[in-house]
C-alpha cells in the first residue's frame, strides 16, 4: 500500500536521494529518526493537522538526512530537511523545477539564524493552513533562538485573521487603502 499521495510518481526520486546518504528506504529513514528519539511524522501532524501524508514523510526523510549528515545546529538541520522536501517534489513539476523543497529548507535555516529578526508571511485569502504553518515555524524556531522571532501574518481574509489572532495572541489590524487619497487607514 502506498504511504502517501502520488507514491508511484515520487518514490524513485526519493529513493535516489535516500541512497545518496546510505539510507535504503523511507522505512529506514523513519527508523533512523525514531532511534534518535524523534517522531517526526507525529510532530508534523501536531503543527499542521490537515497536512497531506506526503508532507509528513518528506520531513521524516529530511530529518534522517540531517541525522546522517551529522547536523548539530538547528539551522543546518533545516537546510538538510529541505533536501528531503525536494525529494518529494514530483519530477518535472513546477515545484521540482523551482526547487521549492530546497527553498523551504533554506527559509527554515534563515529563520533559525539570529541575524533574522522578523518573519513576514504573506498568506492567501482565508488560508488557515498557511497561517498554521507559519505560526508553527515561529514557535519551533524560538525554542533555539536567543531573541524571539517576530512574526507578521499578512494577506489573510478578515475572518481567518480574527480567529488566528485571537487563538495565538496576535494583534489583529484591519486596514483599508484609500486609493483616491493614497492613504492607508486602520479600520
Amino acid at each position: 500500500m502506498a504511504l502517501f499521495e502520488s507514491y508511484e510518481r515520487r518514490i524513485d526520486q526519493i529513493n535516489a536521494v535516500l541512497n545518496s546518504y546510505g539510507i535504503s528506504s523511507i522505512e529506514e529513514a523513519e527508523k533512523i529518526t525514531k532511534d534518535a528519539g524523534l517522531d517526526v511524522y507525529d510532530q508534523v501532524k501536531k503543527i499542521q493537522p490537515i497536512c497531506f501524508e506526503n508532507a509528513c514523510w518528506a520531513y521524516v526523510v529530511g530529518a534522517a538526512i540531517a541525522i546522517k549528515k551529522g547536523c548539530t545546529r538547528a539551522a543546518d538541520a533545516a537546510a538538510a530537511i529541505g533536501e528531503g522536501l525536494q525529494a518529494f517534489c514530483i519530477p518535472g513539476s513546477v515545484a521540482d523545477h523551482r526547487k521549492v523543497g530546497l527553498g523551504h529548507g533554506n527559509l527554515g535555516k534563515m529563520l533559525l539564524e539570529e541575524e533574522t529578526e522578523c518573519f513576514c508571511f504573506l498568506a492567501g485569502h482565508e488560508s488557515f493552513a498557511a497561517a498554521e504553518g507559519a505560526i508553527g515555524i515561529a514557535e519551533k524556531a524560538n525554542r533555539v533562538r536567543q531573541k524571539p522571532l517576530r512574526v507578521i501574518l499578512n494577506g489573510l481574509g478578515k475572518d481567518a485573521a480574527q480567529i488566528i489572532s485571537r487563538i495565538n495572541g496576535f494583534t489583529y489590524v484591519e486596514t483599508k487603502y484609500d486609493y483616491k487619497a493614497a492613504k492607508l487607514n486602520v479600520v
